[in-house]
């Protein structure tokens, strides 16, 4: 019984964790999302153990068929929210009732079990101690299980489908090894039910692939031609016509019909300011497109590029269509890719680079927020030579204004003491307009003033979008985008996921 608290217990925090997912990964926000679902699931929990002390008869019964519900349930559950967003507008009626229903079922397990055990040995208190343990050793081995098992080699969907069959299989076990303490009118039912729900559980995680490929072609409004879950992202690329389309998490990264105007304006404006181009530093990138536009300047030397996801660069240095967009740029000699978080590869490197460029994508939640922070630009700065340029995409200054404007203030609150004492970097704000995305911003930076009014790009160097006239306009904002006063981003209060979260809100409310 004590093994079967354990593995019940690893799919109980799994269903938690999974439903956190798919709320984050559908609609953002994951402090939202996760502090939502973490709460509705501990008060579910809280009903269905409040519930248990109704049960007094037949509790061996009770709690078969409470595994069987559950694991039905639990199992189902990551399918049902996919259809709930993608064929509903009550989300978040689907998300509670999931949670809700998953957590109380949850709930009984463990009052019966603590009870049945009672029955059989009379000593409560070592059966709670007992119980208890097996139940947090369980939520551990979930909490290591899923972000770096179950999630990126199964997926959401069917890591929900093996956890159901798990479920039913601690069930199964008991009408067996129970059948002489189980009410003999419901042996019958109870195991024609469990056999069925696993053999339902069972073909959906056989065909869980086609299922999300199915849904995704239902959230996506183009043909899907790459879905793959990773440790850390969701990646999707669609496709209609001669228009691919990268999603991360499913927020859009580019539009092959439209990305070199956002690369164009990420590398030409720095490097035009840049003294010298010989070591160049690219955080986050790995579609190639930057690269692409870095290798047009045959005085580069070196570019390292760091992205924290092998299956992000695989896919552009080897599929041919992706291949295509970036110029092959990703199998470049000039060219070292590191699959490390951004932070610590500023932390642990020595290097100093003449050009740094932060293509990451937007901070819509606290683990890339951190790469946006004071401390994150700091580490930057650091590595920057002293006439070196960094420039950061800093999301939308039209849908996003205290967003953008928020990173803009915290790296100019960066500090370079090597200049002067209470010196800090010197910025200079800019846009563009991408049709994918709507009005865009940058930011370059440097421990010198730019004097933007005389970038001249070089000769040279091929470009679809920009110009000399153009470059020097991307730095004149009109009045409704103008400077906001906003706080500092910091890795203790990361303002920054609040003001974008709430920009996107009210602009679409």
């Amino acid at each position: 019984m004590f093994s079967a608290v354990f593995f019940v217990s690893v799919c109980s925090l799994t269903y938690e964790l999974i439903a956190g997912a798919i709320a984050s990964y559908l609609l953002g926000n994951s402090i939202t999302q996760f502090s939502l679902v973490i709460g509705l699931f501990l008060a579910a929990m809280g009903i269905g153990s409040w519930l248990s002390k109704y049960i007094v008869k037949d509790l061996i019964t009770a709690f078969v068929a409470i595994e069987v519900a559950t694991g039905t349930t639990g199992g189902f559950s990551a399918l049902i929210l996919f259809a709930g967003f993608t064929y509903t507008d009550f989300f978040y009626v689907t998300l509670a009732l999931v949670t809700i229903s998953t957590g109380t079922l949850i709930g009984l397990e463990l009052p019966l079990i603590i009870r049945i055990l009672q029955q059989e040995t009379k000593k409560l208190e070592i059966n709670i101690s007992n119980v208890m343990t097996a139940d947090y050793l369980g939520a551990l081995a979930a909490s290591l299980l899923f972000p770096f098992i179950l999630a990126p080699s199964l997926g959401l969907l069917r890591a929900s489908f093996l956890m159901g069959l798990m479920n039913l299989g601690v069930g199964l076990l008991c009408i067996i090894s129970f059948k002489d303490q189980i009410n003999e009118r419901w042996i019958k039912p109870l195991k024609r039910i469990t056999i069925i729900s696993i053999i339902l559980l069972a073909v959906g995680f056989t065909l869980s692939g086609e299922l999300i490929s199915f849904i995704e072609t239902q959230i996506y409004p183009d043909e899907v031609i790459y879905a793959k879950q990773t440790l850390y992202q969701r990646i999707v690329i669609t496709r209609w016509r001669r228009d691919f389309r990268l999603f991360l998490d499913g927020k859009i990264q580019f539009s092959s019909v439209d990305e070199y105007r956002y690369h164009e304006c990420l590398v030409h404006p720095p490097m035009t300011a840049a003294k010298r181009h010989d070591r160049i530093l690219i955080l986050g990138g790995g579609d190639g497109m930057a690269v692409r536009e870095l290798l047009k300047y045959k005085e580069v030397k070196t570019i390292d590029l760091v992205d924290i996801d092998p299956e992000m660069t695989m896919i552009f240095q080897k599929k041919e269509i992706l291949t295509e967009l970036n110029n092959n740029s990703l199998n470049s000699k000039k060219l070292t890719i590191h699959h490390k978080d951004a932070m610590s590869f500023l932390e642990k490197t020595n290097k100093i680079y003449d050009v740094i460029l932060v293509d990451l994508p937007d901070p819509n939640n606290l683990s890339i927020g951190k790469l946006y922070s004071q401390s994150f630009y700091q580490l930057a700065a650091r590595r920057l030579s002293n006439q070196g340029i960094i420039c950061i995409q800093s999301s939308s200054p039209y849908y996003a204004a205290k967003a953008y404007w928020c990173v803009i203030n915290t790296l100019s609150s960066v500090e370079v003491k090597e200049i002067a004492d209470n010196a800090t970097m010197i910025t200079h704000p800019f846009h563009v307009n991408v049709p994918a995305f709507g009005e865009w911003g940058y930011v370059m930076a440097s421990r010198h003033k730019t004097d933007t009014k005389k970038l001249t790009l070089n000769k040279n160097i091929k470009t679809r979008f920009l110009n000399n006239e153009t470059l020097r306009k991307l730095f004149i904002f009109p009045e409704d985008l103008k400077i906001q006063n906003t706080k500092i981003n910091t890795l203790n209060n990361q303002i920054l996921v609040s003001y974008y979260d709430e920009g996107y809100a009210n602009f679409y409310e």
